[in-house]
């Protein structure tokens, strides 16, 4: 794939905006309540995160910027790593759907504790962090598993990258795990857990790919040894 097929377009970055505003709401709408409260704090933190980091990658990193519309199966992807966007698409817009209809229009979910949902809020305000800074600090953060020969991809170590291998995967665990609780639908939760486990089973395959073709990234395995969770994995 050439480069022109990734340029960067103002069709492109409205495109990423209507996107980014369709899921909080299609989550409000489903919920049947527009004035719910819970819902209105994860579409505010899901709105403030996501443009702010358009508003940072447009501004700083424009290659970057680009990288996120590349197609699936293009760039030297690794052909098993197609099934795994599949899966977390797939997941991640039954979470989307099953949040709200559980925890506000069916109340599936028996009413949840209140120390609950501020451990989601915690856990999503943590989840902002990592992922904003994953894009700050990581040049190459590319939507797919591949090797960025192209623009001279090289290992980061600096930033949040310092502590855990996957900061972007540990920002959106907590972002999949959080946001239901947050609202208050265990099914949501459980399919967060599921998305949480595509997540891992791919950080493993990508790992063996940068051992294999990214030089540097076995001494840095040694440097930082926590895939995700420091000193649990």
């Amino acid at each position: 794939m050439d480069v022109d097929d990734i340029r960067l377009t103002p069709g492109r970055i409205i495109h990423m905006i209507a996107v980014m505003l369709a899921i909080p709401a299609i989550i409000l709408a489903l919920s049947g309540d527009w004035l719910w409260p819970e819902g209105w704090a994860f579409c505010a933190w899901y709105i403030l995160l996501s443009l702010s980091v358009i508003i940072y990658l447009y501004r700083r990193n424009p290659g970057l910027l680009a990288e996120r519309f590349r197609r699936p199966g293009t760039g030297g992807e690794k052909e098993w790593d197609r099934y795994f966007l599949i899966a977390i698409a797939l997941s991640y817009f039954a979470w989307v759907i099953v949040m709200p209809l559980d925890a506000k229009r069916f109340g599936w979910t028996p009413a949840l504790p209140a120390w609950i949902k501020v451990l989601g809020a915690l856990g999503l305000l943590a989840s902002a962090f990592l992922l904003y800074r994953a894009f700050a600090d990581n040049p190459f953060l590319s939507p797919l598993v591949r090797i960025q020969r192209e623009r001279d991809q090289y290992v980061v170590s600096t930033g949040v990258y310092s502590f855990v291998r996957h900061p972007m995967y540990l920002g959106a665990v907590l972002m999949f795990l959080g946001a239901p609780m947050l609202l208050g639908s265990m099914y949501g939760f459980a399919i967060g857990v599921c998305m949480s486990l595509l997540l891992c089973a791919r950080a493993v395959g990508e790992e063996k790919m940068l051992t294999e073709e990214l030089e540097g990234y076995v001494d840095y395995q040694k440097k930082v040894r926590y895939r995700l969770i420091p000193r649990v994995w």
